[in-house]
């Protein structure tokens, strides 16, 4: 084990997940071959461990990731997983349900918790605005009942306001009932956003104002980023002051039931249907799912980028166990760890 990156010089930061590997917050292993790599955040380069500090690590990591290991994506070749403050990187094919989206829940909660905050403060601002008028008496009851029954949403309205504005999409389409030129969707006309399955990605129609009747034959139809873009960012406005832990439990127990989030819209939408119209543990299943959607994009490119890394790495790591450890110590380590092939 190392306590600096041997490429950069980058100290390793410690963790407490590993007791024989307490350096480094990014590992990467091979079970079958019997290798074990430190990554650096720093450069991102691979640090093989040396043979004789690998055997007690490995098997603590490879029991770790069948515990308590969540796997965020993978390829043919490598898996990459969380499992507490580790980011482990796995060659080969890991036994686990994907579920990248499990993230996303906790963001939920910790949003919720940042709102209640908001609100605290807001309180405590009109608690101590409606005292000093008071002492001087120069607020009456009426005002002072006003100031602070909507202190807290004007606080937290601000902040939202602040984060998104007030325009979730801009650029230029045509109603395709009417014709009317649309510029701009705005967020307090989500209630009409209508959402649309589809095969790979849903879409989502922007509503018309002048037509009367919305369904999806109206408005402007937004499809794959763009539409994944702008329902991201109508979502997290409207869950701005994030959700409960009962409710993020019922939430991805629904994406369960509906066989993964890619699924879910499937499930839960119906043709012509409006966001307004869609309960609200499915909406935070649908915010849940679109951004698992697009997290797994960026995952398939960073997965490219490791899978690369570990080509490059296992030629130099073949050199140096084959040319630097005797084989029976190398044969035997793969045995313990990934067992007879």
């Amino acid at each position: 084990m190392y306590q600096k990156c041997l490429v950069c010089g980058q100290g390793f930061r410690p963790n407490e997940a590993l007791e024989h590997l307490d350096r480094g917050r990014r590992v990467a292993y091979d079970p079958a071959r019997g290798r074990l790599w430190q990554i650096c955040r720093s450069c991102s380069r691979w640090s093989l461990v040396p043979i004789e500090s690998r055997w007690e690590a490995l098997e603590e990591l490879e029991k770790l990731v069948t515990d308590r290991g969540r796997l965020l994506s993978s390829t043919d070749n490598v898996a990459l997983l969380r499992a507490g403050p580790l980011e482990i990187v796995r060659v080969g094919r890991a036994e686990l349900v994907e579920e990248a989206w499990w993230r996303y829940g906790r963001e939920l909660r910790a949003r919720r918790e940042r709102y209640r905050k908001l609100s605290t403060a807001g309180t405590l601002g009109a608690a101590a605005a409606i005292a000093g008028s008071w002492a001087t008496g120069g607020m009456s009851f009426l005002a002072a009942w006003l100031i602070w029954d909507n202190a807290p949403g004007v606080v937290t309205g601000g902040a939202r306001w602040l984060r998104f504005g007030n325009v979730a999409w801009r650029g230029a389409g045509q109603c395709r009932r009417c014709g009317r030129t649309i510029r701009s969707f705005r967020y307090r006309d989500r209630g009409g956003l209508i959402i649309t399955p589809g095969e790979e990605a849903q879409g989502v129609v922007l509503s018309c104002s002048r037509c009367t009747d919305r369904s999806d034959e109206t408005g402007v139809e937004l499809r794959g980023q763009e539409a994944n873009r702008t329902l991201r960012k109508v979502l997290a406005y409207h869950h701005f002051a994030g959700a409960s832990e009962q409710r993020v439990r019922g939430a991805a127990r629904l994406i369960e039931v509906a066989g993964g989030p890619q699924a879910l819209s499937g499930r839960i939408i119906r043709p012509g249907r409006t966001l307004g119209q869609v309960g609200k543990l499915g909406r935070v299943a649908l915010e849940i799912a679109v951004h698992e959607e697009h997290e797994r994009r960026l995952l398939s490119m960073r997965l490219a980028e490791l899978e690369a890394h570990w080509r490059r790495e296992e030629e130099l790591a073949e050199i140096m166990d084959g040319s630097l450890t005797p084989a029976p110590l190398v044969d035997s380590l793969r045995r313990r760890i990934a067992g007879p092939r």
